[in-house]
C-alpha cells in the first residue's frame, strides 16, 4: 500500500466522520477543494468542483446548519441524519480514493466511511436527545454550534492535513462519549 493511498483513505475517512456532525459542510469543503485544486478527486467526481455544485452545497450547508438551531426541528432532523450521514460518508470516501480497485474502494467506503459517519451521527443525535431531556432543549443551540464547528474544523483539516484531522476526529469522538456518559449520570 503506497503513501498516496494511505493519505486518500485518511482524507476520505476524516471527511466521512465530519459528515456525521453535519452532512453538507464536508461536501461543501470537498467541493471547494475540487474547485480550487487543493486535492484531486476521482475523475468521476470532477462535477463536484463545478460552480453549480458549490452553490447548491453552500446553500444546503447554510440551511442545514441553521435548521439545527430550531428546537423542535433539530430532533426531527436527527431521525433522518443517521442514514443520510452514512450515505454522505460513503460517497465522500469514494470521491477521494482515486484510481483504486472499485471493489476495495466501495467496501472500504461503505464500512469505514459510511460506518464512521453513521456512528458519529448517532452519537450526536444521542447527545442532542440527552441535552433535550436534561435541559429542556435550552442547551441544544450550544450542541448545534459545537457540531457545526466540529464538522468545519475536521473538514478543513482533512484537506490540508488529513492525519491531524484524524487525530481531531478521535479526540472529538472520545469527548462526545465522555459527555454522553456524564449527562446520563446526572
Amino acid at each position: 500500500m503506497n503513501f498516496e493511498l494511505i493519505v486518500s483513505i485518511v482524507l476520505g475517512f476524516s471527511l466521512a466522520a465530519a459528515a456525521g456532525f453535519r452532512i453538507f459542510i464536508p461536501l461543501l469543503i470537498m467541493s471547494l477543494s475540487a474547485h480550487y485544486g487543493w486535492f484531486p478527486v476521482d475523475e468521476n467526481w470532477l462535477w463536484v468542483g463545478s460552480s453549480a455544485a458549490l452553490w447548491l452545497l453552500g446553500i444546503a450547508a447554510v440551511v442545514e446548519t441553521f435548521a439545527y438551531f430550531i428546537p423542535w426541528l433539530d430532533n426531527l432532523l436527527d431521525t433522518v441524519s443517521v442514514p443520510l450521514a452514512g450515505i454522505a460518508g460513503t460517497l465522500l470516501m469514494v470521491a477521494t480514493m482515486g484510481d483504486v480497485n472499485p471493489a476495495f474502494t466501495w467496501a472500504l467506503a461503505i464500512v469505514a466511511g459510511g460506518g464512521a459517519a453513521a456512528a458519529i451521527s448517532g452519537a450526536t443525535g444521542m447527545t442532542r436527545l440527552t441535552s433535550t431531556a436534561t435541559t429542556g432543549g435550552i442547551a441544544n443551540p450550544v450542541v448545534a454550534t459545537a457540531e457545526a464547528g466540529a464538522a468545519t474544523t475536521i473538514s478543513v483539516a482533512s484537506v490540508f492535513s488529513p492525519f491531524i484531522a484524524l487525530i481531531v476526529v478521535l479526540l472529538l469522538v472520545g469527548g462526545i462519549w465522555r459527555f454522553i456518559k456524564k449527562l446520563r449520570r446526572s
